[in-house]
């Protein structure tokens, strides 16, 4: 039996929504912060907590969250959960580059895997950096979607401005050995558990930070700048390192479409692309452990190594990738850990992949490396080191590739031994 055709709209254009939770979906062929703003009759949010966005990936209730790659992002809704003074919600993006520059922006509205409707954002002759996409709104006790495409003047903070966010002017302080770009790009986020590993509740999200204004700061490590040192503390909080890809499928007018990057994220066995995240971890008395879903040693974050592998995701279609946690209460018994990926099936092609790593550390901006470097066939990517310096956090950026794991352990003079495994 076919699912229902999705309505396609034009800008300007309306449609009801169901009173059910929703999934709307944000495509671009580049990297975009997409954003999201709970308002009242105002036109403006309550409060900091009503703005959804990379640094922030929930509402403060939870009701409205944000998951997925910063081309191909997720705005999950719970309509009939939005407190009654919330008459619209409405989602927007900004990039550093005009739209004509970015190319069209596909909208996807979801009800489960069910397709609603589809808008596409036309690219042509437009020079705005920051877009007012659509809004769900109230009408009459029901729920409506509205395509809108209006240009907006500036970037992120000042869209965010417009809707009554209060923005900081800084990002917290940092010592930083050398000076990194700060930036207003995304995280995504959000992730998927690993049972049994942690009594951690990984399913809860991060609490929305109590800071009176939002922090758009975003710290991107690069070759010419590729260190951060983070000043001592007696507890680091829970530090989690997310490493994404780009999973974006075309959008037909009818169903989705296959991806734009053909089948290179096809499911495992099908000559797709898995993408693995793992680290090799020293710890202050000579204990080194490697942890990966190869051989699945996955680890452990109460105990050493105190770092726990969350989940492998064997099919490269979860929106979130995947996640290492890194227990920063015990930092004072970590030496080093090193992080690295591998492609574990499929032919390598890092540039394709897109692949971007996020490291979070509460109180801190995310901190993002992009593996752009990626030459040849080799499917090993050394990514970042995190060191222990006398009890500070010194983050450094690698970026190298290997023909594998026993090539890498070399490089860094590791000492394991290796053979081959599967997972």
């Amino acid at each position: 039996m076919s699912q229902t055709q999705p309505q396609e709209l034009v800008a300007g254009a309306n449609a009801s929504l169901p009173n059910d939770s929703i999934s709307i979906r944000i495509l671009s062929h580049n990297a975009i912060d997409c954003a999201a703003y709970r308002l009242t009759s105002s036109g403006k949010v309550r409060g900091d907590g009503d703005m959804i966005f990379y640094g922030q990936t929930r509402s403060d209730d939870g009701s409205v969250s944000f998951r997925g790659h910063d081309s191909d992002g997720f705005f999950d809704i719970n309509l009939p959960a939005q407190a009654s003074e919330i008459e619209k919600i409405a989602l927007a993006f900004s990039s550093n580059q005009t739209l004509s520059q970015l190319g069209d922006v596909d909208i996807q509205v979801l009800q489960g895997s069910q397709v609603l409707i589809t808008c596409q954002l036309s690219s042509a002759g437009r020079n705005e950096k920051a877009i007012i996409l659509a809004e769900c709104y109230r009408r009459q006790g029901s729920w409506k979607f509205r395509f809108i495409a209006q240009g907006f003047a500036g970037g992120l903070k000042p869209l965010s401005e417009h809707f009554g966010v209060e923005i900081a002017d800084e990002a917290p302080a940092q010592n930083q050995s050398q000076s990194p770009s700060i930036n207003t790009q995304k995280p995504n986020r959000s992730a998927q558990n690993h049972a049994n590993q942690s009594d951690v509740n990984q399913n809860n999200p991060p609490p929305i930070p109590a800071s009176p204004s939002v922090n758009l700061s975003k710290i991107t490590l690069t070759k010419n700048q590729s260190t951060i040192n983070l000043t001592k503390r007696d507890d680091f909080g829970k530090i989690a390192v997310n490493l994404n890809w780009n999973q974006r499928p075309n959008i037909d007018k009818a169903a989705p479409k296959k991806g734009l990057l053909g089948d290179l994220f096809k499911q495992r066995g099908s000559g797709g692309i898995d993408l693995d995240i793992g680290a090799m971890v020293h710890l202050k008395n000579g204990e080194k452990t490697l942890i990966q879903a190869l051989g699945n040693r996955f680890g452990n974050l109460n105990g050493s190594p105190f770092v726990l592998l969350r989940a492998d995701d064997r099919t490269g279609q979860v929106s979130d990738g995947e996640w290492l946690d890194i227990n920063g209460q015990q930092w004072s018994q970590i030496q080093e850990v090193f992080i690295f990926a591998f492609i574990y099936e499929g032919v390598p092609n890092w540039a394709q992949t897109d692949g971007v790593v996020t490291i979070h550390v509460p109180g801190q901006p995310p901190i993002e490396t992009r593996l752009t470097e990626g030459a040849g066939n080799a499917p090993m990517c050394a990514i970042a080191r995190l060191v222990n310096q006398q009890g500070s956090i010194n983050v450094e950026r690698i970026n190298q590739y290997f023909n594998g794991h026993k090539e890498m352990d070399k490089a860094f003079d590791w000492g394991f031994s290796w053979k081959r495994g599967s997972k």
